[in-house]
């Protein structure tokens, strides 16, 4: 098992003191500050680039990103469409559910709880199958969530 013990919270101080330094290095060797609407800008840059490269080029809000080379260059590009992934595997995990609780004839919550609550030994046995299974899988997807 796990025997990692839950890490404090940073003093508000600090944190903010280390937000402030982790800025200023991102200035100082990018550029440019942190920021996640920078990759919408980018990705339209890029699609009009691909589109249209000569009206890319002539419009005066794209033609700055064009000089600096590929718009999803940037490693903050990377990180955003890492997390439209996550998101978009957590969305159909739950749209899965959705359809799998009416093909079970009934839903986690109600075979655990209001099984659980009649001392039902189907709902017992399901939950401990449920957080087994909830168990292994996060053993197993732990580094993919970090």
């Amino acid at each position: 098992m796990d025997d990692r013990q839950a890490q404090n919270f940073w003093p508000p101080l600090a944190a903010g003191a280390g937000l402030g330094l982790a800025l200023l290095g991102m200035f100082l060797f990018t550029g440019h500050g942190l920021g996640a609407n920078g990759f919408f800008t980018r990705t339209a840059v890029w699609l009009s680039d691909m589109a249209n490269p000569v009206w890319a080029e002539a419009n005066a809000y794209f033609k700055p990103y064009l000089a600096k080379g590929h718009p999803l260059d940037e490693w903050i590009s990377w990180e955003i469409v890492g997390v439209a992934v996550r998101l978009v595997l957590a969305l159909g995990g739950g749209v899965l559910t959705g359809f799998g609780a009416p093909l079970a004839r009934g839903c986690t919550s109600g075979l655990g709880l209001s099984g659980g609550a009649v001392l039902a030994v189907a709902a017992f046995v399901f939950l401990i199958a449920f957080f087994a299974a909830g168990l292994l899988l996060s053993a197993l997807t732990r580094r993919l969530w970090q």
